[in-house]
């Protein structure tokens, strides 16, 4: 088996957001609003499926703990993408806006 190549099509096309402590909740609340259960793609996860730094992932995949400065995001079907503060850093190849 060969490793595939991965990227985005457009560079800045995902609705994202920088998390810290700070974060308004209005911010965490549509974030977590189009995350979608992928067995049932029609709902959102869970109500507090993004809070106080903890991501929870769909269909019972676990949890990621963000850090400050960690950026997430969400593909057009729903599924969060979660960026280190690190990788997002100056130099790397992502960017945002």
């Amino acid at each position: 088996m060969a490793l595939k190549t991965f990227g985005t099509a457009a560079t800045t096309s995902l609705a994202a957001m920088a998390w810290n402590q700070m974060s308004a909740i209005a911010d965490m609340a549509a974030i977590e609003a189009n995350i979608k259960n992928q067995s049932n793609p029609a709902h959102p996860i869970v109500p507090g499926g993004f809070e106080q730094g903890r991501l929870y992932l769909p269909g019972n995949r676990g949890i990621i703990l963000l850090v400050p400065g960690d950026w997430v995001a969400y593909d057009n079907f729903g599924w969060p993408v979660v960026v280190s503060k690190e990788s997002i850093a100056s130099g790397s190849s992502w960017v945002h806006s």
